[in-house]
């Protein structure tokens, strides 16, 4: 469905979308749509529409994240804001936006277009949190959930319950999707977050603490200021003080030496479990069993 996208006939918005496309990920978000459309009576062309409307939103918000960020790397190539500029990255991002809206009125319900308004402005709020909260040591932990709940949390939840009202599941069903994929979007993040200490630029397809020199605190980091509260590499850098890179490199090896990655992840593991009890009211499918092998992946994989 992407990929039939051809710009309009306009070669230059082709190449736009020929380069983002060809960058992708696992698609995990249209997945969560398709298997939860997938659960009770479904017409799949309505389900895979909103796949795809999930799928369009999410790649909008990398590009925006990207111009916003001025990164240059996106999962090994270089981003659209690199290539064509912050101006023009943004205006590509705005199309992307309103194509994915396209894709939501397809499916007919006005339920879904609302649900894509709602999550729209989920993401946003959680993006404004993120960028007025930059460089800022006093954040919380309550705060940082709720700012991932926003900005990731709320797009996962988009693809289960949209696709759980599309496959005509039952109130308290739908109900228990959305739960689920708000679960699982906290514990994909949080994993994500960890990379940001833990990986190497050729997993990430990014330079490694790329959140630190942003001044975006996460999970790692705020264990690692609560473990060192007077003097730490993260105060350093947030304060402007000293070598930035080598205070990043010196707040990586410390988290990687100390069991805060661990503590990290069993915060996310804790989220990953809760989405799967969501999961065990369900009728017994291999659509939810591929649920659940989605909630053991978000933990379990590499990047």
């Amino acid at each position: 469905m992407l990929a039939s996208h051809q710009g309009d006939g306009f070669p230059e918005l082709q190449r736009m979308l020929s380069h983002i496309l060809s960058g992708r990920g696992k698609a995990v978000r249209p997945l969560l749509a398709l298997h939860s459309g997938s659960l009770y009576r479904c017409d799949q062309q309505k389900i895979i529409f909103m796949a795809t409307a999930s799928e369009l939103m999410h790649i909008a918000t990398l590009v925006h994240d990207d111009a916003i960020d001025k990164a240059d790397v996106r999962r090994g190539q270089e981003t659209i804001n690199k290539i064509w500029g912050t101006d023009k990255a943004i205006i590509f991002g705005d199309y992307l936006f309103a194509k994915a809206a396209e894709y939501a009125v397809a499916t007919g319900s006005l339920r879904v277009v609302g649900l894509f308004s709602k999550t729209l402005g989920a993401i946003s709020y959680g993006e404004l949190k993120q960028g007025f909260s930059a460089f800022n040591l006093e954040q919380s932990y309550e705060q940082y959930i709720k700012r991932i709940t926003g900005k990731t949390a709320s797009l996962f939840a988009l693809s289960t319950e949209g696709g759980a009202i599309l496959g005509s599941a039952p109130e308290e069903y739908i109900k228990i999707l959305s739960e689920y994929g708000l679960n699982l979007g906290i514990s994909f993040q949080i994993v994500d977050d960890i990379f940001d200490y833990i990986g190497t630029e050729e997993e990430m397809g990014k330079p490694v603490g790329s959140d630190l020199a942003q001044g975006t605190v996460t999970l790692p980091t705020l264990m690692l200021m609560e473990r060192y509260p007077n003097d730490n590499p993260v105060k350093r850098i947030f304060e402007n003080e000293g070598d930035k890179a080598k205070s990043i490199e010196e707040a990586i090896d410390m988290v990687r030496r100390s069991d805060i990655v661990d503590r990290c992840y069993r915060v996310a593991s804790d989220y990953s479990e809760k989405a799967a009890r969501n999961l065990q009211l369900l009728p017994d499918t291999p659509n939810r069993r591929a649920l659940y092998t989605m909630a053991e992946y978000v933990i379990k994989r590499k990047k």
